[in-house]
C-alpha cells in the first residue's frame, strides 16, 4: 500500500553533482506547473492511502513561489509535508530563516538537506548546517544526507588476519551520473553476483516519485506508468510486479535476472547492484519507453 509520494518538482538544479541519480543540472528539462501540482495532489487524495508528500528535485528552491504554493496546498489537503534540498540557498543565517519561515507557516513539517563534500567541497560552515540551524530556530525538524566520494577498503578477518574482498564505501549508489563518473577504477564483481535489489521493495512499494512529465517512478527512471495518461489510482491498483517487464525480473532475481532475461549488460563487471541495473535498463530504453524514462535520467 502506497503511503508516500515524492514530487520531483523540477529536474533543474543549480549544480550537477557527480553522484546524482537523475542527471539533474542547470539545463535539465521539466518543471511542474501549479496546475499540475494540483492535479497530482487531487489524484493522491483520490487513492486514499497517501499520507506523506515530499517536494524535491533537482533543486526545489529554484522555484520558491511554486514550492510554497505546493507545500501550502498539500498541507491544506491533509498530507504531512517535507522537502529535500541541497540548501545552497542558505548563504546566511538570516537568509535561510527568511526563506524557511513562510514554508513553516504554510505547513512544512520537516526538511532534509544535503551536507557533504560532493555538494559543497570543504567549505565550512556548509549551507546545509545553516539551513538546519534556521529550521531549529523555527521549531521544525531537520536531518542531513551525507554521501562521500567512494572509498575502497579491504576488511581484515579477525580469525585469520587475512584481507577480505575490497569494499566500496561512501554511500554512493551507482546509478545516474554516478554510474558514468564515479565507477571508474573501483573494484567490481561479475554481473551474476547481483541477484537481488537491495534498495527498493518493488513487490509492494511504499512510496513513488512523480515528475512533471507524468511519470510515476518506482525507482529513478523505472516507471509504474504515466499519470497524465492513466489515472494515478488506476495505475496503482493495476500494478502487478509479476507482469511488469522490468520490475518482474528484478524481484525474481535482481539485476542479474534482468540482464539475463533480456541479454544485456553481461559483458562486463559492476561496482554494485544499482550499477548493473542502471546499465541494463539504459540498454533497453528504446525497447521499453513506457517503463524506462525520461531519457535524461539515463544521460540522454
Amino acid at each position: 500500500m502506497l503511503t508516500g509520494a515524492h514530487f520531483l518538482l523540477t529536474y533543474q538544479c543549480n549544480i550537477g553533482c557527480d553522484h546524482c541519480f537523475l542527471y539533474c543540472g542547470p539545463h535539465a528539462a521539466g518543471t511542474f506547473t501549479r496546475a499540475q501540482i494540483e492535479r497530482a495532489l487531487q489524484a493522491l487524495l483520490e487513492l486514499g492511502t497517501i499520507e506523506t508528500v515530499c517536494f524535491e528535485g533537482g533543486e526545489p528552491f529554484l522555484y520558491p513561489r511554486l514550492l510554497l504554493a505546493g507545500v501550502r496546498r498539500a498541507h491544506a489537503l491533509g498530507f504531512q509535508v517535507s522537502i529535500v534540498t541541497n540548501a545552497s540557498w542558505a548563504t546566511s543565517d538570516e537568509g535561510a530563516e527568511r526563506l524557511l519561515r513562510p514554508l513553516v507557516v504554510a505547513g512544512l513539517g520537516s526538511i532534509t538537506v544535503s551536507d557533504d563534500v560532493l555538494h559543497f567541497g570543504e567549505i565550512s560552515p556548509t549551507p546545509a548546517k545553516r539551513a538546519m540551524a534556521a529550521a531549529e530556530r523555527l521549531g521544525m525538524p531537520s536531518s542531513a544526507i551525507c554521501i562521500e566520494r567512494p572509498t575502497v577498503t579491504r576488511p581484515t578477518h579477525e580469525a585469520t588476519g587475512e584481507k577480505g574482498e575490497p569494499v566500496v564505501g561512501g554511500g554512493v549508489m551507482f546509478r545516474g551520473r554516478a554510474a558514468d563518473l564515479l565507477a571508474k577504477g573501483l573494484p567490481r564483481r561479475y554481473w551474476e553476483a547481483f541477484d537481488e535489489c537491495p534498495h527498493e521493495n518493488l513487490r509492494a512499494p511504499k512510496r513513488v516519485h512523480l515528475d512533471p512529465f507524468g511519470h510515476v517512478h518506482l525507482c529513478q527512471g523505472l516507471l509504474m506508468g504515466n499519470m497524465w495518461e492513466t489515472p494515478f489510482a488506476e495505475l496503482v491498483r493495476a500494478y502487478d510486479v509479476e507482469t511488469h517487464p522490468i520490475a518482474g525480473p528484478l524481484v525474481r532475481g535482481g539485476p542479474a535476472e534482468l540482464a539475463r532475461t533480456y541479454g544485456v549488460a553481461q559483458d562486463s563487471a559492476y561496482v554494485d547492484a544499482c550499477h548493473l541495473c542502471y546499465v541494463a535498463r539504459r540498454a533497453m530504453l528504446e525497447r521499453f519507453p513506457r517503463y524506462l524514462a525520461p531519457g535524461q535520467v539515463y544521460g540522454h
